[in-house]
């Protein structure tokens, strides 16, 4: 019964996160004015991934991340209990670090492609990118306390 409870929830929170855009969710007053902005993580195809993240098919011996902001990158699948656990921390930080960093979501069933491209053996596998220099991968649901760790000191060069 506990784990039909969390299942529905998890779905329930998939669902609101897969709906509607996928960039931003935007809060409007009677006139239409935007009053807030909150960020979300941003479900990536290979082609949005080749655009926004890295094209290894034009520069396949070097990086060069083609993004404006420093990224986390979670490859997942929908059947992973861990990437379960993982996904609403990793919503959370979108919000909490929103002009700061971008957080991507690849469904490695839907992207095989791309799994392969990185190795990826495991999932939850967490890639992350830095403006300059080059990314890191962790694996596993790591929680939200290294996460932060992680954004604070590897992506953002807090000390």
């Amino acid at each position: 019964m506990k784990k039909l409870l969390l299942l529905t929830f998890a779905i329930l929170i998939a669902g609101t996160a897969c709906s509607g855009n996928l960039n931003k969710n935007e809060t409007k007053t009677k006139t239409g004015m935007e009053i807030t902005e909150k960020a979300t993580v941003i479900h990536l195809s290979k082609a949005d991934f080749l655009t926004k993240v890295y094209n290894y098919e034009k520069n396949p011996d070097e990086w060069k991340y083609e993004g404006d902001k420093p990224a986390i990158v979670d490859f997942y699948a929908t059947w992973c209990g861990p990437c379960k656990m993982i996904a609403p921390v990793l919503e959370e930080l979108a919000k909490e670090y929103a002009g700061q960093i971008v957080i991507y979501k690849i469904d490695t069933d839907k992207e095989p492609e791309l799994s392969a491209a990185f190795g990826i053996r495991s999932i939850p596998t967490l890639l992350f990118i830095p403006m300059t220099g080059e990314p890191q991968i962790a694996q596993g649901a790591m929680p939200k306390a290294a996460l932060k760790k992680a954004i604070n000191e590897f992506l953002l060069g807090n000390k």
